[in-house]
């Protein structure tokens, strides 16, 4: 994909197919976050709040998504039917989006974001 300005160009640019997917996942993304700030890294789209929140990239047959860790092992029993690592869920883009597990590991990123903030 070509560099992009931001995250509604990610998506109009994307294949036809998989833009309400990843429309989706930006609107789950957001609501579990909402002061979070969105932006273009590395080519993908970035939220920002009070630190890395998560980044989502598209690839031939699955979606991207990158928590700072250490979020996927902390949550590796509900993980377990999903292809990860260290920071990574690969989300298959022909099984439906896993909501209510994607807010949780968004809120638990959120959650630890706001308490290295008052540490400062």
């Amino acid at each position: 994909m070509k560099h992009v300005k931001d995250v509604d160009e990610y998506i109009a640019l994307s294949p036809k197919e998989v833009q309400d997917k990843l429309k989706e996942l930006r609107e789950i993304i957001k609501y579990a976050a909402p002061g979070a700030q969105e932006h273009i890294s590395y080519g993908m789209p970035y939220y920002y709040y009070k630190g890395r929140l998560v980044y989502f990239g598209l690839y031939k047959k699955h979606i991207g998504l990158y928590i700072p860790t250490p979020i996927i092992e902390e949550y590796k029993r509900e993980l377990k039917n999903y292809e990860t690592s260290k920071a990574t869920i690969r989300l298959r883009l022909d099984k439906r989006l896993p909501v209510m597990l994607i807010k949780k590991l968004v809120k638990a990123q959120v959650n630890k974001n706001n308490a290295i903030d008052k540490k400062k």
